[in-house]
């Protein structure tokens, strides 16, 4: 059956599959559209609000009143993923820029910049859009919650960007010790989870979760560099799969980790703020599997029809990562001055609730593609925009981070 309406699109991707250089390894691409993805849809599906009597949104989360949710998390949590092929691309990045005489400090500053522009973007956006929303009647309370959920994922660039400044090390790492590279930093994050929830927990100083940090986030970034460095191959993605797996299951079976891959509001414990090592056992399976489907990905990709959307939503990573919230609250908030409006503003601890955030999401990815056309300027070099222009949103960007991390 011919469908008239779809002959545009194909000439699109087809368009696009000519234009991708034959080198182009397609398959870690797929890897990283496919872990972006994840980031929206984790955050829509395991994230809810529920509304008081003034009106005002907070926060809630499924996983309170549904602990069979928490497999789920498993699958959207899916940084290790992002981490495991930032750092092959950056391997292979960093050594192309080095053979054509490019010194680290400008290749890291022209990634960094990559990074950071989206980030000073979004949150010198909301930094305007605050008053504005304020004096159109949005509680404070609302407020607060909004730039909490707008805040939240940018944790994760900053972390990142401290991760890429140290890729010439990560490299050296590995040309001494390969993939046996990343046991130190699964050897602290062990040590550290021993301390604060072992039998001297109780005298432990609440920062020293803290240390698991860079660790914990370095560890699919370090396997990335010596997968791009060919130090990585098949028996080892074996090894990390099934031992990723026994470790996974020990942690929660006999140790008792929390089963949540993402914070619960009302848990004392977490496993991702800051990474536990149950985050570093289930990026081990992530990435052991990801590099034994390495080829088969590759092959799939092939097809245009399929390319093509890897190829927009990698050339957007920036947007969806930072403005994928505020296509919820571009829902949220409005529905909240009509009162219970379910899957929105209703609170997340009914079978029904499950129901209409899923009936919601097409709507909130619809919402983020039209935010997208405009914010996806902010991925691009700010030519046009003069020095003064860019030193006000640094200051709109850093008023907005002082509110949204409540320290006003």
């Amino acid at each position: 059956m011919s469908f008239p309406l779809l002959n545009p699109l194909r000439g699109a991707a087809a368009t696009i599959d000519a234009k991708t250089p034959a080198h182009r390894d397609r398959a870690i691409d797929g890897l990283r559209a496919l872990a972006l993805l994840a980031v929206p849809t984790g955050h829509w599906l395991l994230g809810g609000f529920t509304l008081d009597t003034g009106g005002a949104l907070h926060n809630a989360s499924p996983l309170a009143s549904f602990g069979f949710f928490a497999p789920l998390s498993w699958v959207l949590q899916m940084l290790g993923i992002f981490f495991l092929v930032g750092g092959h691309a950056s391997a292979l990045s960093y050594r192309r820029a080095v053979a054509r005489g490019e010194s680290t400090g400008a290749w890291l500053g022209g990634r960094l910049a990559r990074l950071g522009r989206p980030v000073l973007g979004v949150t010198a956006v909301w930094a305007a859009l605050l008053p504005v929303l304020y004096t159109l009647g949005v509680p404070g309370t609302t407020l607060r919650t909004a730039s909490t959920l707008v805040i939240q994922p940018l944790w994760f660039v900053g972390v990142y960007t401290v991760i890429t400044a140290l890729t010439p090390w990560c490299l050296r790492a590995v040309e001494r010790l390969g993939a046996w590279s990343t046991l130190p930093l699964l050897g602290s994050v062990a040590v550290v989870d021993f301390l604060r929830y072992g039998p001297f927990a109780e005298a432990m100083p609440s920062w020293l979760s803290l240390l698991n940090l860079l660790p914990g986030w370095l560890f699919a970034y370090q396997l990335g560099i010596a997968w791009g460095e060919k130090r990585l191959g098949r028996r080892g993605a074996w090894l990390l799969l099934a031992g990723g797996i026994a470790l996974f299951a020990a942690l929660l079976l006999v140790f008792h980790y929390p089963a949540s891959m993402v914070g619960v509001p009302g848990e004392a414990r977490t496993n991702s703020h800051p990474p536990s090592l149950l985050v570093l056992a289930l990026a081990a399976v992530q990435s052991g599997a990801a590099i034994l489907m390495r080829d088969r990905i590759g092959r799939l990709l092939r097809r245009p029809a399929l390319w093509a959307p890897v190829v927009v939503i990698n050339l957007s990573a920036m947007t969806i990562l930072c403005w994928h919230q505020t296509a919820l609250l571009a829902a949220a908030v409005p529905s909240s001055f009509l009162g219970a409006v379910p899957g929105l503003t209703t609170g997340p601890d009914t079978l029904g609730w499950i129901a209409a955030r899923l009936a919601w999401l097409p709507v909130l990815a619809a919402l983020l593609v039209l935010i997208g056309r405009y914010a996806r300027a902010f991925e691009a070099p700010w030519k046009r925009v003069s020095h003064a222009g860019r030193a006000l949103a640094g200051v709109l960007a850093a008023g907005f981070a002082v509110f949204a991390l409540g320290l006003t």
